[in-house]
């Protein structure tokens, strides 16, 4: 067996039999919440991972649009129930409306400027979800009775949430992986690089970052539907601005433009306070000191942007081969 078949199976393997195996063996639901809670995050850092790591826009709002994902899925349930099968592809589409409104007439914008831009939308969103009360409930949040229901049977057991979760995580990182690591994704390196030289060469720079701005919010409002049926409430609280700022770590923390550091730097600030959590509030301390060792000693983050290449492209066999035998640049 090949090396790439190799470690597409071995993870394939620990997502979808370790994984589930220690889950059973530990028999509380406790561990069920936090395996998908690591899965929704992982998603939520890979879609800004396009639009920040890649494309080099700093987005501060990425928590809105995963709330309005979480919003559309959760009041189509509670309200008109509309189920796990339509409101989910919903929910993302949504997201992306909102995403593409908000980009039109910010991405000519640069630099600090967007960022402070898509600050003030996140923050407009928030209130919405706080203040609208005849639609979002307001602070109350609210109450989806409504499961995880596929075609007409429904999942109730842990196991089997895990297993959905897992599967549209994973199906949609893959997605995002081949998106970034394509002739497509080095385009929106050469945004991030230098759009100006982007744009002589031929490149609609506009038009490139209004895509992958749309693109990264439609999986972000997959990741807030998925919350919301795995939780079976949301409140305003979930999506506010210190959550953006989570979810920008776990990419800066893993490694800007690195999405295998991304998933990394996401495990590690889902998982580490869960695993701090018999030290009390010590173990906020310990997770800032852990992220600030990163950043200081680690400035590329844990698995760097070359490193990652090659790792996707090589190890993983992901590059076409060209007419000589070479390896190219892109998948196959």
């Amino acid at each position: 067996m090949s090396k790439p078949l190799l470690i597409k199976g071995l993870l394939l393997l620990l997502v979808f039999g370790v994984v589930p195996a220690a889950l059973l063996g530990f028999g509380k639901g406790y561990y069920y919440q936090i395996a998908t809670l690591a899965f929704v995050f992982m998603l939520l850092a890979a879609s800004l991972h396009l639009v920040t790591g890649v494309a080099g826009l700093l987005h501060l709002g990425h928590a809105s649009l995963y709330g309005v994902g979480a919003y559309v899925a959760a009041i189509l349930g509670a309200n008109y129930g509309i189920g796990f099968t339509w409101g989910l592809p919903l929910a993302g589409i949504t997201s992306a409306l909102i995403a593409l409104l908000v980009a039109i007439p910010t991405m000519r914008l640069i630099s600090i400027y967007f960022a402070v831009a898509t600050l003030g939308v996140g923050q407009m969103l928030f209130l919405i979800f706080q203040n609208w009360i005849g639609l979002t409930n307001g602070p109350n949040g609210v109450l989806l009775f409504s499961g995880i229901g596929l075609f007409g049977f429904e999942i109730e057991s842990d196991i089997g949430i895990y297993y959905v979760v897992a599967t549209i995580a994973s199906v949609s990182i893959v997605i995002l992986s081949r998106l970034s690591h394509s002739y497509y994704g080095n385009a929106l390196r050469s945004l991030r690089e230098d759009d100006q030289c982007a744009s002589a060469m031929g490149i609609n720079v506009t038009a490139m970052k209004i895509q992958v701005f749309v693109i990264s919010a439609f999986f972000a409002g997959i990741a807030g539907a998925l919350w919301a049926y795995t939780t079976g409430y949301i409140s305003p609280n979930d999506f506010n601005f210190s959550q953006s700022i989570l979810i920008l770590a776990m990419v800066v923390v893993g490694g800007l433009g690195s999405l295998p550091g991304v998933l990394i730097g996401a495990l590690l600030l889902i998982l580490l306070p869960e695993v701090l959590r018999s030290v009390g509030d010590i173990r906020n301390i310990i997770v800032g000191l852990v992220m600030f060792g990163a950043i200081l000693f680690l400035p590329k983050g844990i698995f760097g942007e070359v490193s990652a290449l090659n790792f996707v492209r090589r190890l993983l066999g992901a590059s076409w081969t060209e007419a000589d035998g070479h390896r190219g640049i892109g998948w196959k």
